[in-house]
C-alpha cells in the first residue's frame, strides 16, 4: 500500500479528511462502499472527504453505452493539500472519471491514473483547465506512480477497472481453497 508507506515515512497528517471531488464528462452516478454495502447512488460532481491511507471502493452506474453495467474504481489517496485556513472545500484534490474510462473499464480493461500536483518548475507555460486535469500517458515499461513523480507531487492513484464478484463466485472461490 503506498499510501502506508508515505505515512510512515512523514509528510502527511494522519486523520485529515482531504476534500475529494470526483468529477465526469459523463452524467454518471457514484456511490461509496461502507462496510458490507455501497451507499445509495449520487450524481457527479460529488464532493467527498478521504483519509490519505485508506483504498475506498467506489461503484459507478448509469456510464453512458453500458447502462446495465457497474464499475468499481478504487482511490487511494497518498498526500494532502495544504490549503488557507477554512478554505479546504474550494480545494479538492479533482479525481476525473472519464465516459471513456468507464466505457474501457466495462469492456474488460484495466486504466491506473496517477492525480499530481504540478512542480511549478516544471509544469509546461499553458493554461490548465480545472474541470478536466491534464494527465499523460506512461506507457509500456514505465511505472506512473514514478512518472508522477518526475513531475511533481502524486496526490491519489486511481484504478479503474476492478469488479465485485456475485456471491456465488465467492463462495465457490472460497471452496475450492478448502478442497
Amino acid at each position: 500500500m503506498t499510501s502506508a508507506v508515505r505515512l510512515l515515512r512523514g509528510g502527511c497528517v494522519a486523520g485529515y479528511f482531504q476534500p475529494v471531488q470526483i468529477v465526469s464528462d459523463a452524467e454518471i452516478a457514484v456511490s461509496v462502499a461502507s462496510d458490507d454495502a455501497f451507499i445509495d447512488p449520487i450524481p457527479s460532481p460529488t464532493l467527498l472527504g478521504l483519509l490519505i491511507g485508506p483504498v475506498y471502493r467506489l461503484r459507478i452506474t448509469n456510464i453512458p453505452g453500458y447502462e446495465d453495467r457497474e464499475v468499481y474504481p478504487t482511490i487511494e489517496l497518498v498526500d494532502r493539500l495544504y490549503p488557507p485556513a477554512g478554505a479546504e472545500k474550494r480545494f479538492p484534490v479533482p479525481i476525473e472519471l472519464t465516459g471513456d474510462d468507464l466505457r474501457l473499464a466495462a469492456q474488460g480493461h484495466f486504466i491506473t491514473r496517477i492525480v499530481y500536483l504540478e512542480d511549478p518548475h516544471k509544469a509546461l507555460p499553458a493554461l490548465s483547465d480545472p474541470a478536466h486535469p491534464s494527465w499523460f500517458d506512461a506507457g509500456p515499461g514505465v511505472h506512473p506512480l514514478v512518472e508522477a513523480q518526475e513531475r511533481g507531487r502524486p496526490m491519489a492513484i486511481v484504478r479503474i477497472g476492478g469488479r465485485v464478484p456475485r456471491s456465488e463466485e465467492h463462495t465457490s472461490e472460497l471452496q475450492s481453497h478448502h478442497d
